[in-house]
């Protein structure tokens, strides 16, 4: 019996080797594995050996159908792998393929600049962190000290998926999320893209980018928010831009600021980008509001911090000077391919 196996296995292995194509694979599949195989005969007759022959011949059989099977897959496999390849090869045309003019793509101009912020905040020991785009009312707006009725959501019309369940109107809504997860000491900016329902203009589109960014630790003041904010914007738009704060409200710092950049599309000239002022507002910032560290289980008389959010799509405008913000998402190629 030892000697049929040690024969089985020669013929069947070079059967195996030899097939080139999934028909002959498949026949010799059911030729050693079928019901009728030598194989399975084989294994019918080990109930009438002896006991002794059983455990010689029963480990040996089952030794050798492991072994056929892992070799017929294996050659399954590298004939369906050549197949397909040569198929592909033979079958395979696009018509719209211009050959004569192949042009390579490049990021669009605010995923470039969304790239750069994240490695400068990465080089001042930020992490980056993200969140989700649908948001519960929870995060976007009640754990940011912005409860139900509260008159500051008028500021941010929004879309509502369900009565608790919002497209978020800003990144803010990771402030706590990166609180609850990571904890304090925290350095983190949270990228992407944000929706509000409200009418475009120059400055303005119902979706957008921003980039917030978000500090608490011990002894935080306004001079360390300064210091960040002034490091960052020198960073993307050059030496020579200058910043002013003015007061302002959001629900979710105490005090509160508009930061404003001098124009770079007109240099402080006045233009439609600017709307005619000179300056450009690129976001809120402020220390965070006690109730919002709160709402993250973070002891305000012992942790302070800063947040800020700025427009993405905005500092575009002023690192490449475009005067309209529709253009981001025109999808017009005229536009993108300018850079």
């Amino acid at each position: 019996m030892m000697k049929k196996l040690e024969q089985l296995r020669k013929i069947a292995t070079d059967d195996i080797s030899r097939a080139n194509d999934s028909k002959t694979i498949e026949d010799l599949e059911i030729k050693y594995f079928g019901k009728k195989s030598e194989l399975s005969e084989i294994l019918k007759s080990i109930v009438s050996l002896s006991n002794d022959e059983k455990r010689e011949i029963g480990p040996a059989v089952n030794s050798l159908k492991l072994e056929l099977f892992s070799f017929i897959e294996n050659k399954k496999n590298e004939i369906l792998k050549s197949e397909l390849e040569i198929k592909m090869k033979k079958e395979y045309i696009d018509p719209t393929i211009d050959l004569k003019n192949e042009k390579i793509g490049h990021l669009h101009p605010a995923t470039q600049l969304r790239y750069r912020l994240e490695d400068i905040f990465k080089s001042m020991g930020f992490v980056i962190y993200d969140g989700p785009q649908i948001e519960t009312d929870f995060f976007n707006f009640e754990a940011l000290n912005i409860p139900k009725n509260h008159p500051a959501r008028d500021m941010q019309d929004t879309f509502y998926v369900k009565d608790d369940v919002v497209l978020r109107t800003h990144t803010s809504n990771c402030q706590v999320r990166a609180l609850k997860e990571l904890g304090v000491s925290l350095k983190a900016v949270v990228p992407g893209r944000v929706f509000r329902n409200e009418a475009s203009d120059a400055t303005h589109e119902h979706t957008f980018n921003q980039i917030e960014c978000i500090v608490v630790d011990e002894n935080i003041s306004i001079a360390n928010l300064i210091s960040t904010v002034d490091g960052f914007v020198k960073k993307i738009f050059g030496d020579n831009v200058k910043i002013r704060l003015r007061p302002g409200y959001f629900p979710f710092v105490e005090p509160g600021f508009e930061l404003d950049i001098s124009c770079l599309v007109c240099g402080g000239k006045k233009c439609p980008a600017c709307k005619h002022t000179g300056w450009l507002e690129l976001g809120g910032t402020g220390m965070i509001h006690p109730n919002v560290l709160k709402s993250a289980d973070i002891d305000s008389s012992h942790y302070s911090g800063f947040a800020f959010g700025f427009g993405i799509d905005r500092m575009m405008m002023q690192k490449y000077k475009i005067e309209d913000i529709r253009w981001s998402m025109s999808g017009d190629l005229r536009f993108v391919n300018q850079f």
